[in-house]
Parts: structure tokens; sequence; C-alpha cells
């Protein structure tokens, strides 16, 4: 309240409102700790992974204790929140974000923050808070390198401005395959969660209009003006109000494979993986075998086989979330 631009009233303004955080991994820990400690009123969060011990290199909001009880990180986040901050109503969700829930996800919030580790999601976070009106925070990380966008619905330019398509699967590296420093991470979701207070206090005049990029082992930041996105006028989603990852025309197509403990997931729309370059990049983290039809790759209790047209099977699991958990920590979507 003693910094000017909020005071009394952007503080009330903050405990009045609500914020869905799409994943509560990296990204995602450091945003709900940071908005507990500044008293935002109800944080719904939504994540459908489980705790491991490779977790807590980046993820500040656990423990070992939280790993030994093999607790989803939701709820462990959850656990945690209410002891740094009792009066935060928080929401722990543990499930996947798609077309089916995304609608009840986002009900009456005032923002939506991104937590997750695939581009899918992010596309189905655009749709969504562009066709509904709500402001939303994209953020990533990988290796050193970090960058983050706010769009304002009907003011600034959206993901799809920004790009028109997800990375094809296999074309970008993984947290997995090229490992990730954990500054990068409190870094991005420092600067996302200024945004937020700036949005949620008030200000949203404050907020950056700029995609803000930084790779910390290089010394390098960029700030990418965004400006000349809106004068394209020709994004469908802004623009042509088209939703296909909302309407779940987009994005993968699961089936659990009976008596087989595994789970298909297709990707109709995007491009042939390149399967040579990919061999490549999981050779650091498991056992690769390939021919020309396909890529096997054996880690932990899984077997993951992929196809040139992106779809995969998931060996080891008949849980669809599991399953897409996987695809994006080895593959990425």
């Amino acid at each position: 309240m003693r910094y000017p631009p909020i005071g009394e009233d952007g503080q009330r303004r903050l405990r009045e409102s609500r914020v869905l955080v799409c994943g509560c991994g990296a990204l995602g820990s450091v945003l709900t700790s940071t908005l507990a400690r500044a008293g935002v009123g109800t944080l719904r969060i939504v994540d459908r992974d489980f705790l491991e011990l490779s977790n807590l290199q980046r993820q500040v909001l656990y423990d070992e204790q939280d790993v030994a009880a093999g607790l989803p990180k939701a709820v462990a986040a959850e656990t945690k929140l209410r002891q740094i901050n009792s009066q935060v109503e928080i929401q722990a969700v543990v499930a996947d974000v798609d077309p089916t829930n995304i609608r009840t996800l986002i009900d009456g919030v005032d923002l939506i923050l991104d937590g997750t580790d695939n581009f899918e999601t992010r596309f189905l976070l655009n749709d969504a808070a562009l066709k509904y009106h709500i402001p939303w925070v994209y953020g990533g990380c990988i290796g050193a390198e970090g960058q983050t966008m706010t769009i304002l619905p009907r003011e600034t330019p959206c993901l799809r401005c920004l790009m028109q398509d997800p990375p094809p699967p296999g074309s970008t590296p993984t947290c997995d395959t090229a490992g990730i420093l954990a500054p990068i991470v409190n870094l991005v979701a420092s600067l996302q969660a200024c945004e937020a207070l700036k949005i949620l206090s008030g200000h949203p005049e404050a907020v950056s209009r700029t995609l803000q990029v930084f790779e910390l082992w290089d010394n390098r930041v960029r700030q990418v003006q965004l400006a000349s996105l809106n004068e394209l006028r020709d994004c469908p989603a802004c623009q042509g109000r088209e939703f296909p990852w909302l309407e779940g025309t987009r994005g993968s197509h699961t089936a659990v494979l009976c008596g087989r403990n595994s789970v298909q997931l297709s990707y109709p729309n995007w491009h042939p993986i390149d399967l040579e370059r990919l061999a490549v990049e999981l050779e650091r983290v498991g056992r690769v075998s390939r021919n020309r039809f396909l890529l096997r790759l054996e880690v932990e209790k899984y077997t993951i086989t992929v196809f040139p047209d992106g779809r995969a099977i998931i060996g080891g699991t008949d849980d669809v979330g599991e399953a897409r958990t996987v695809y994006a920590k080895y593959v990425g979507t």
C-alpha cells in the first residue's frame, strides 16, 4: 500500500481479484507464491502432474517431504500457500487443461497466468482469453532463456499474432533435453507476477507492450516491439474470431489403448517430425531406437513411440493427462 501506484485502493482490488494459474511447476510455483504474498484474494491452481525429486531444482514452492508424499502439485501447492497467507482462498484443481474444462476453469476469474510447459495449452488459453475478454500473461523458459508477453484482449496483439501455429513436435528442445537454469524461471515468473499486479490493481496502462526475451548465460536482453502486429489486422483469432483450440478442432486427439497400458496421442494438423533430429536430442535422456517409420524412447517406466506425423504412443500408463505430461516432457508440444 505504501507504493504509490498501488496504494490502498489497489490493495483492495488485489484482495477482490480472482486469478487462474495454469500449471504449478517451475513458473507456477513462483507465480502463486508471489501473488499469495501480495494478497490476491483467490488463486485457482490447475496442474495435471505429480511431484518428482528433479522438480525441486527449480520449483521453489515444494520440498523433499512433498515429493515423498507423492502429492499432485496442485494439492501440495494449496497446503504451502495456505501456510504463506491464510487469508487467500486457494482452489486446487488436479486436471489437464483442455477444451472440455477450460470454460469452467476461467469462470469468474479476472486474469489467466501461464505456468504451462507446452504450446498446445497456451493456444487454448489464448483462444479462451480472447473469446471471453480475460487478460492473460504468457511465459516460457528453456535452458537459460525465457520470454514473457502480456495479452489484453481487444487492445494488444495476442499469441497467434506472434505465431500462427505452435512449433511442430520435436522442433524445439524441452527441459529434459536441454535443461533449465532456475534463475531464468524466477526472472520470468517475477515479471509475469508484476504484470499481474498492474492489471489486478487497476493499472492496465502500465503493462508491457513488448515481447520480453532474456538469455541469462550470454547476458542478452531484448524487447521485441509488437505494435506492428496490430497494424497487420490479419490475426485469425483477434480479427477473425476463430478459436479452433477452444472448440477442440485443433490440438491433440487421445485414445487409451485397451489392454496395453498405453495412450495414443495424435496431432493431425501439425507438420512432420524430423525423427533423426529428435533422436539426437533424446539420446541424452534414455535409450533410443529408430527406423524410417518410427522412433522409440525408453526412459523411466515409459516406452514412447513417435511417428513422423506427430502421433505418439505412450506405453506405461493409461492416464491421458500423464501421457500428455510425458509427451511434453520429452518430445515437446
